[in-house]
């Protein structure tokens, strides 16, 4: 496109053509199964086949008063299709409330679109909070993007002209324009959510137990039957109907039918208690796989902490106090108007207001790093990254800050000055620094009680981010993770077998990539252990399709909740203990039960 179209974006007639040639951004992600789908799986099972085949014979000799055994397979069929279609319509109205709509630029004025309206080439229009919906390269405006859903990576990133934008990130501040260059499925949103599109194995041992005793019996019952049948119409002389009710009736004495409806009602029972916790049970038989579970993989943001940050204190350097950074602070957040996590987090710890006038305010930008505001007598206040604010003098603190980012804070600095802002917003040249604002990701308050109980029930925690190692180590630490000291930088690790390696040894893993977090669930699961993985983002897509049980985020991407097995609604990490819970006494119960019917 020429600098002219750039200014006009598409016209009417290019948009009508790229949606002709097939370039428009249908929504090509993973999809919920159709309620005609979910039917036909619940009701074609080699145990409901095996019963309407014996229903056959009973039907072709008029004996319809025999046919009541179908109430078993028709109960199994109802309940296992109700709890499908519950879920899946809970899925889809998740992904309709969290639907985004898309700023585009045709004929040269702004238009709000459905995304699936977007197509190859359009212009975005992207300001702070709004999700990028296709991958672009910038036009024109700068901008910070969260990519944590996409790369696990939760810090900002800076984008300018030239630089790409990946679809399912966000504007965390700025605005700008940008060209859209792939559309559906060519998305890389789509294409790691693609490699999640296979059918997944159930694992479960009650299932599979049961499978295997139908199967068998199904295979053994065909010369049984016969046999039976024979005994009945050439030595008793019956008539074929009495032959073939008597035959029906043995051969349905021999197959556990009572057993199948009992597991059956009692997940049932289990995920309608689960549901009063705010849980969403896609699969009937994954609280079992959840409740066998020895190796749990938890994602930081969004299971650990709340994807928000927090300010942990307020370190004034030498010849100030923490009241000459109190002050300011209060009257800085009261009259600016930023709405990034690090300015949030100073706004949430200072709440009251403050009566300091400003004559001027300059607001964060990604180019400056920093915001602030001038006080007339009480002179200008900045707050931001160091390096911008004092340029090639904050050299003598970098040693500071350093030694903070070991422990995973991220560190603002607050700075002075007596004289206003110069001209074109620039920071006067005598601009001195007061103190550090020490910032970290706010960990959920259930967060340590709920690793406890999972440390105390010997399940091993691992901890996969795509965050810096240092920093999820340390955020680890304060949650009260077991071991977490003990961590791995997984830019290090290139073959299967250091993979395979380091997941045996390590308990936390950064600089994770969706492949990487995808060979981890495999090598747990080759080396014997029953995996459990919890997820919100696109790049946890993978690792959770192929873990034995799921869970995602409610407040997730849609990919993620779709290929779950578990969905906690209120996206509160706390829920899984009970999860667990009724898992095990499900599976108890079900134990003995059986063992006695059988």
């Amino acid at each position: 496109m020429d600098s002219l179209d750039r200014r006009q974006g598409l016209s009417s007639e290019q948009v009508a053509q790229r949606v002709r040639d097939g370039l428009s951004n249908a929504d090509e992600g993973i999809k919920t199964k159709t309620e005609k789908q979910i039917i036909l799986e619940n009701t074609f099972t080699f145990f409901n086949i095996l019963n309407f085949v014996l229903a056959l014979f009973v039907l072709l000799v008029g004996s319809f008063k025999n046919l009541l055994f179908l109430g078993v397979i028709f109960s199994n069929i109802i309940i296992g299709s109700f709890q499908g279609i519950r879920a899946k319509r809970t899925i889809d109205k998740l992904s309709l409330i969290s639907a985004p709509k898309a700023s585009v630029l045709r004929d040269g004025k702004l238009q709000t679109i459905p995304v699936s309206g977007i197509v190859m080439n359009d212009v975005l229009h992207l300001s702070t909070g709004q999700q990028i919906c296709a991958d672009a390269i910038v036009l024109e405006g700068e901008a910070e993007v969260n990519e944590s859903l996409i790369t696990g990576e939760s810090d900002p990133v800076l984008k300018r002209a030239g630089d790409e934008l990946l679809s399912g990130s966000f504007i965390v501040s700025g605005s700008c324009y940008a060209e859209v260059e792939h559309v559906g499925r060519e998305n890389y949103a789509n294409r790691i959510a693609n490699g999640a599109k296979y059918v997944k194995r159930t694992n479960s041992e009650i299932l599979h137990s049961l499978d295997f005793i139908v199967k068998t019996l199904g295979f053994t019952l065909v010369p049984i039957g016969i046999l039976l049948f024979c005994k009945q119409f050439f030595l008793l002389h019956d008539t074929i109907r009495e032959a073939v009710v008597s035959t029906v009736a043995a051969i349905l004495g021999m197959i556990p039918e009572g057993l199948i409806l009992l597991t059956s009602v009692v997940f049932a029972v289990s995920v309608l208690r689960l549901s009063r916790y705010k849980t969403l049970v896609q699969d009937l038989y994954c609280t079992e796989s959840l409740a066998r579970v020895d190796v749990l993989c938890l994602d930081k943001t969004g299971t650990i902490t709340e994807g928000t940050m927090q300010v942990d204190e307020l370190h004034p350097l030498t010849g100030y106090t923490e009241e000459d950074m109190t002050a300011p602070l209060k009257a800085l957040v009261q009259v600016l108007t930023d709405d990034n996590p690090t300015y949030n987090a100073v706004k949430a710890y200072f709440p009251g207001g403050s009566d300091w006038k400003a004559a001027a305010t300059v607001p964060f930008s990604s180019a400056r790093k920093w915001s602030g505001a001038y006080f007339g007598e009480r002179g200008t206040y900045v707050m931001g990254a160091g390096e911008f604010i004092l340029g090639e003098r904050f050299g003598a603190l970098r040693e500071h800050t350093e030694e903070y980012a070991a422990r995973g804070e991220r560190v603002l600095l607050l700075a002075h000055s007596a004289k206003p802002f110069l001209e074109n917003k620039v920071l006067p040249d005598d601009i001195e620094p007061v103190g550090f604002i020490l910032i970290s990701d706010k960990i959920r308050t259930e967060a340590p009680q709920t690793l406890r109980y999972f440390a105390e029930q010997g399940v091993t925690l691992k901890v996969i981010s795509g965050d810096n190692a240092v920093t999820v180590s340390n955020i680890a630490q304060k949650a009260g993770l077991p071991h977490a000291e003990n961590y791995c930088d997984a830019t290090t690790l290139h073959t299967d077998e250091e993979i395979a390696g380091a997941i045996e040894q390590y308990s936390v893993f950064g600089r994770v990539t969706p492949q990487q977090k995808l060979k981890f669930v495999q090598a747990l699961k080759d080396h014997g252990h029953t995996v459990a993985m919890t997820g919100d983002g696109v790049n946890d897509v993978l690792a959770l399709k192929e873990a034995d049980c799921s869970i995602a985020m409610a407040s997730g991407s849609d990919a993620a909740r779709t290929v779950s097995n578990l969905v906690l609604l209120d996206s509160n990490f706390a829920s899984m203990p009970q999860v667990v819970k009724e898992g095990r006494r499900s599976i108890n119960n079900l134990q003995r039960s059986a063992s006695l019917f059988l």
